[in-house]
């Protein structure tokens, strides 16, 4: 899209792994959070609320921060209000609605907000440049219909997981929908992995979420978007068919095929380790640093991200250690597990994925080591500003931001 408009392909590049930070923590619908509380057992939502007063401070500057990768200090001093506002309004609902919200919805949620707080502040205001009015033409060009259309997955995405996650008016959905998960005891694991006292460790037993886990929302929201349209297309209104959706799935679950096969190697090797006591003996020696190990938190999922390419393969690396550690050194487990999520935030735009996958996405293949060098700094700059906040909130001075 930013190749399109005319500029060049490196900058876009740069542009997007910046921008691809801060919603990272709550990025495909929250599942590094929800992983993170699945493996230590701390409410996913209690960890999503902490997480939510760590991001959003680098979701109110990076708007800012991409106005000088586009057009340096010119484009700063042109839009830094509108900027500002996008920013301001995206981290608000981020910190919302990851404590009063549906926490997998935050990141759709806060993008929808900030992208309604930008259109309305350029009813009234807009920059002053040599082109500062869109021509009446162009501006008759962006229809509200397609608009409309181009907006209705998010919209959609918002009705489907808010009715699945929070309606209870006659019918509790939640509780149903969970209810229908089905509970596997692994043959050959259960009733041989053991709990101090002896008993079978319910770690063993698999939940197979088929109708509440996210993905199958997202498969539900993705076909009622197919359908309606299929319909606009058959009106001649819209250029999309059934046909067209199901072959976009595939192509893109085939170029995902080494992501997929990554997290789910590195989610095996995590319970490997959670349940051989690995994960709990590591932690146990970093928390030997006492109450510093905050300030170094956030660079475990710092280079969880970095390395695997996924937020939620560095939770399901380190949120047993960080839990653990916070036992040991008496510093909240909670926070550190959250710290673990937002410090994989800045280290996703280093890691050796994204780096291939935006020089391939711009047709620029081999051109990895330039990236890496034009956007390191940005992330052991965001990756600082977090390991003090981190640090900050485990003390008196900044406690009371947490929950």
């Amino acid at each position: 899209m930013l190749i399109a408009i005319g500029m060049p392909p490196i900058r876009a590049a740069v542009t997007v792994l910046v921008a691809n930070t801060a919603p990272v923590a709550f990025g495909a619908m929250a599942i590094p959070i929800t992983t993170a509380g699945n493996l230590t057992g701390i409410p996913a939502t209690e960890i999503a609320a902490v997480v939510g007063r760590q991001t959003p401070l680098l979701a109110l500057f990076v708007p800012m921060l991409l106005l000088f990768l586009v057009d340096g200090r010119r484009g700063f001093r042109q839009v830094w209000p509108i900027a500002l506002v996008t920013g301001a309004a995206f981290a608000l609902a981020q910190f919302w609605c990851s404590s009063h919200f549906s926490y997998e919805l935050t990141d759709v949620v806060a993008s929808l907000v900030g992208l309604a707080a930008a259109v309305i502040m350029l009813r009234f205001w807009g920059p002053r440049t040599p082109d500062d009015q869109l021509s009446q033409a162009s501006a008759e060009a962006i229809g509200p219909t397609r608009t409309m259309f181009a907006l209705f997955p998010y919209l959609l995405v918002i009705v489907v997981f808010g009715i699945a996650k929070l309606w209870t008016i006659g019918v509790d959905i939640p509780k149903w929908l969970a209810s229908t998960d089905i509970k596997i005891e692994w043959p050959g694991l259960y009733g041989n992995l053991l709990n101090e006292d002896g008993s079978a460790s319910t770690g063993a037993i698999y939940t197979l979420p088929w109708l509440s886990t996210p993905g199958t929302l997202l498969l539900i929201s993705g076909a009622i978007v197919t359908l309606v349209y299929a319909v606009w297309t058959h009106a001649g209104k819209f250029p999309m068919t059934a046909r067209l959706a199901v072959v976009t799935f595939g192509s893109t679950t085939w170029k995902m095929r080494l992501a997929i096969a990554t997290v789910a190697t590195v989610l095996g090797l995590s319970y490997v380790m959670n349940q051989s006591g690995q994960t709990v003996a590591i932690g146990t020696w970093l928390a030997g640093t006492g109450a510093i190990f905050a300030l170094f938190s956030p660079i475990l999922g710092w280079l969880g991200t970095a390395v695997t390419g996924s937020d939620t393969s560095a939770n399901a690396l380190f949120a047993r250690l960080q839990q653990a550690a916070g036992q040991t050194a008496g510093i909240d487990p909670t926070l550190l597990v959250a710290a673990n999520t937002s410090g994989g935030v800045v280290g996703k735009l280093i890691s050796p994925q994204n780096l291939t996958i935006a020089a391939t996405a711009v047709d620029r293949p081999g051109s990895e080591p330039e990236l890496l060098r034009k956007v390191v700094w940005y992330s052991v700059g965001m990756l600082a500003i977090l390991c003090v906040l981190v640090y900050l909130q485990s003390t008196p001075v900044l406690s009371w931001m947490l929950p």
